[in-house]
């Protein structure tokens, strides 16, 4: 930290004048440091110059350097006879020992900086003693600190310090729990800096605000934030390690565990590189284990939360450490290490933890509940979990859904179903008020994350308690969620807008240069980054209105079946379970292993893709033999109860691409596949514009019939909007699409696993994505994807499903045709002539397909094509 006036000095003059430079203009900082030095300077003028170095090194540079200009720095400091100049450098250097592990040392220099300074000087050293205390975790000692300190500074009217102090204040505040105090302070900062040209500090500030958002629960805004924060300090030059770390806690709670790990470590390795701060070095890996648990990865959680406790030990950051071990404690939970000292290791931690005022004692309590029911000791339990559930009724909402399970858990090992119940319902509303904060699809769905949980706790109480229809209505209502709300459309944003335009030419580029063999990895690299961009402008968009609660009622559902079937599978602790609703009548039946049915749907999906390559011979009666055992595992003895009429199916996420037809008892029926009920319910009620019978006939580049069936289907349709050969760019199709009765595109489909919003259609100008669609004001009433994959759709969150078809169902598409495998172009054209030819009569588009496969001829090729596509939705 470092001294000086409210207004920017010049480079000439008073060498403390260089000072106040380090974070607005570091590079101009340094230099002048090194002219003083390089001009027979007195001990005075030295010791600035090389405190100026110094700062400039721990900050920016390598930490043992700056030590040594700082230690220089103090030398001088001494020899000048100037108390103040000595105070103000020993508690420069003070602050960097900190930051390499030397606590004792560091400590001991804040302290001898203390004795030394006066006046304003003093209270400078105060507040950097109070940096330091937050550093280490020794909260109360910071705001000791910072309340002599701030008075001091207001009355000098040091612009500069009074507004660090208040920022510090505000960040201590924040790791207390105390929001609404951080909150004033961070306000009356930013007052201070806006009228100061210190860029680095106002980042700072931004980055703070940021953060007092994150904690506030406003996700959104966090990201907003902490983008226009690293935005500043990359123009300045500087490391931003406290931001990587602050921004991996937002992916964290956003449910974006694998990204937070990335960039952790990717952080990480950049600062030992470096050989920067080693306080930054242990936060890093603290906050690089939480993720490695969220990701699933609780082994390598173990290695780095063990790392980050010993090098906080010699560190003497108690604080830190108790965080650290409540992350290790539950990465050994989460590799299944589950016993008596489990529980007592998470006891301690809560202890500790409510000691130093955590937020996160909940955890530690919760932790040490569940550790304590899975071996049964119900008096421990009970304790640990009642401790939990005092915070349910405190801090933001998802904060308060920890306090919601541990009451859930309560009640269960009680027996109390209908707290179970009460104390799901009441998280899961918690998280749904938390979920419509956000605007982006993608948040919405990994958000439900957290209520799984809940969900799961009360599924199993309604099978205990026996009746199906309570069990459907709670299977409904953490399912496919995030479609019941149409996705915040992306603001009229210029540089949104220009990125889109970039990605989608680079994307058409490296398509292009790649069967030629020409080298490409610049353009996938701007591919990259723009493809990073427009996701990071998309994430921090906010929600445009609230959501009603979701509750599902079983008897309009039953109303609108009719004659037909509704088959909804459910996934309970990797046991399958089914109920069928129809004819007035729910019922539950239970059916095989999820696991099982996963590696045989995927089976399915090779064989599928073997015959559309080109692989039949032999190829069919292992299909048919392998729709069966599907069968026999994802429906079990409900197949025995299944009259007549039309079916749909409502499958959990792992399991949605299924290729259902290939099932014998749902082959030749009118089939249809949906989310979840409620969606095929709100389908159902969508009624088409009456302003519009436009038809919408799309055909892509590549395709090896060059989309064959689109002129035919145009001579069919008469007035039909033609986009091809050249037209088919992404504004012109989405242009008419927007609010079509019926589109057909014909194009080449990429389903990005690893991304999927960025799942596309292959345009004429670059592929069409899922952001892209979301940008559509309403959606086509029904739209046919004859590409491969166009269909498939990636399980996140709870239950929830990301992909094309997903993004067009919240935005008013009632149905859908598409593939969830690789099929033959060749094969699909008849296929789909013979849908719309269906269609054309009036009949639904599950009807269409059904009558569309039955007509296809009996080869391999065919059969397989007609088995890759499902409809799905409710028209």
């Amino acid at each position: 930290m470092t001294g000086g006036s409210s207004r920017l000095p010049p480079l000439a003059g008073d060498p403390l004048d260089l000072l106040p430079l380090v974070f607005a203009r570091p590079a101009d900082a340094l230099a002048g440091a090194r002219a003083v030095l390089s001009a027979s300077p007195s001990p005075h003028d030295a010791s600035v110059a090389h405190q100026v170095i110094g700062i400039w090194q721990r900050d920016f540079g390598d930490l043992v350097v700056a030590i040594g200009h700082l230690r220089q720095a103090r030398a001088l400091a001494a020899k000048s006879g100037f108390p103040n100049r000595e105070a103000d450098v020993l508690a420069t250097l003070g602050a960097a020992l900190i930051h390499a592990g030397r606590t004792r040392q560091g400590m001991a220099a804040l302290e001898a900086a203390v004795e030394r300074g006066s006046g304003v000087t003093g209270a400078r050293v105060l507040f950097r003693r109070g940096y330091a205390w937050w550093v280490l975790g020794g909260h109360r000692e910071a705001l000791d600190d910072l309340r002599r300190a701030i008075p001091t500074l207001r009355r000098a009217q040091d612009t500069i310090w009074t507004a660090r102090a208040l920022t510090l204040r505000a960040t201590v505040h924040l790791a207390m729990g105390s929001v609404e105090r951080a909150e004033a302070d961070f306000v009356a900062a930013e007052q201070l800096w806006d009228t100061t040209d210190q860029e680095h500090d106002k980042a700072d500030a931004v980055e703070s605000r940021g953060l007092a958002a994150f904690r506030s629960g406003d996700l959104p805004a966090a990201l907003h934030l902490f983008d226009e924060a690293a935005s500043r300090y990359e123009a300045l030059g500087t490391p931003m390690f406290v931001l990587h770390i602050r921004r991996c806690g937002v992916l964290l709670a956003a449910g974006l565990a694998r990204e937070a790990l990335e960039e952790a470590d990717a952080a990480t390795e950049q600062l030992n590189r470096m050989g920067g701060q080693t306080t930054r070095s242990a936060e890093l890996l603290l906050i690089a284990a939480r993720a490695a648990i969220a990701a699933g990865e609780p082994h390598a959680a173990i290695a780095r939360a063990s790392t980050a406790i010993r090098l906080f030990s010699s560190q003497r950051r108690d604080w830190w450490q108790a965080h650290a071990r409540l992350v290790l404690v539950q990465a050994r939970f989460a590799a299944g290490q589950v016993s008596g000292r489990s529980v007592r290791d998470a006891a301690e931690v809560a202890v500790r933890l409510a000691e130093l005022r955590s937020p996160e004692a909940v955890q530690a309590s919760l932790l040490a509940g569940r550790t304590a029911l899975a071996l049964g000791w119900e008096a421990d339990a009970e304790r640990h979990l009642a401790a939990a559930a005092r915070t349910r009724a405190r801090g933001p909402a998802f904060a308060r859904v920890d306090g919601w399970v541990a009451q859930a858990l309560r009640a269960a090992a009680a027996g109390r179903t209908r707290g179970v119940l009460d104390a799901c319902r009441r998280g899961l509303d918690l998280l749904d008020e938390h979920r419509m904060t956000l605007g982006a699809s993608e948040l919405r769905a990994r958000a439900t994350a957290q209520g799984a949980e809940l969900a799961v706790l009360a599924q199993r109480a309604t099978l205990a308690g026996g009746s199906p229809r309570r069990f459907l209505g709670w299977s409904e209502r953490w399912r496919a969620t995030v479609l019941a709300v149409p996705p915040t459309r992306p603001p009229d944003d210029p540089e949104l807008l220009r990125d889109v335009t970039a990605f989608r030419e680079i994307s058409s580029r490296v398509e292009t240069a790649r069967p030629g063999g020409a080298p490409v990895p610049a353009l996938e690299r701007e591919q990259r980054r723009l493809e990073k961009e427009i996701r990071a402008r998309t994430l921090r968009t906010r929600s445009a209105g609230g959501f009603d609660g979701h509750r599902f009622d079983a008897g309009p559902l039953l109303d609108g079946l009719g004659d037909g079937w509704l088959i909804e599978i459910v996934a309970v602790d990797g046991e399958l379970h089914v109920v069928l609703c129809g004819r007035g009548r729910v019922r539950r039946f239970a059916a095989g292993q999820l696991a099982d049915a996963a590696i045989d749907a995927d089976h399915a999906r090779a064989g599928l893709r073997r015959i559309a390559y080109g692989g039949s011979e032999g190829r069919l009666p292992v299909l048919e033999a392998g729709g069966r055992r599907l069968q026999e595992s994802l429906l079990g003895p409900a197949v025995r109860h299944l009259g007549d009429g039309p079916v749909v199916v409502v499958p959990p996420g792992r399991l949605h691409g299924v290729p259902w037809a290939l099932l014998p008892v749902l082959g030749e029926r009118v089939l249809s596949v949906s989310p979840s009920a409620s969606a095929w319910l709100r389908a159902r009620r969508i009624e088409p514009s009456p302003s519009t019978e436009r038809v919408v006939l799309v055909r892509g580049p590549g395709l090896a019939t060059g989309g064959a069936e689109v002129p035919l289907l145009a001579a069919r349709y008469g007035e039909a909007t033609v986009l091809e050969s050249g037209t088919a760019v992404a504004p012109a199709v989405l242009a008419a699409l927007d609010g079509s009765r019926l589109a057909h595109i014909a194009a080449h489909g990429t389903f990005r696993s690893d991304s999927p919003m960025f799942s596309s259609l292959r345009m004429d100008d670059g592929p069409l994505t899922v952001h892209d669609l979301e940008r559509l004001h309403s959606a086509p009433y029904r739209i046919v994807l004859s590409s491969c994959d166009s269909g498939r759709l990636q399980p996140v969150g709870a239950n929830e499903l990301l992909g094309l078809a997903t993004a067009l169902l919240p935005l008013g598409t009632a149905g859908i045709v598409a593939s969830s495998s690789p099929v033959d172009d060749e094969a699909v054209v008849p296929l789909m002539l013979a849908l719309h030819e269906g269609l054309r009569r009036g009949l639904s588009m599950a009807e269409a397909l059904r009558d569309a496969r039955l007509a296809m001829p009996g080869d391999d090729l065919n059969r397989a094509t007609g088995w890759s596509f499902s409809a799905i939705g409710g028209a």
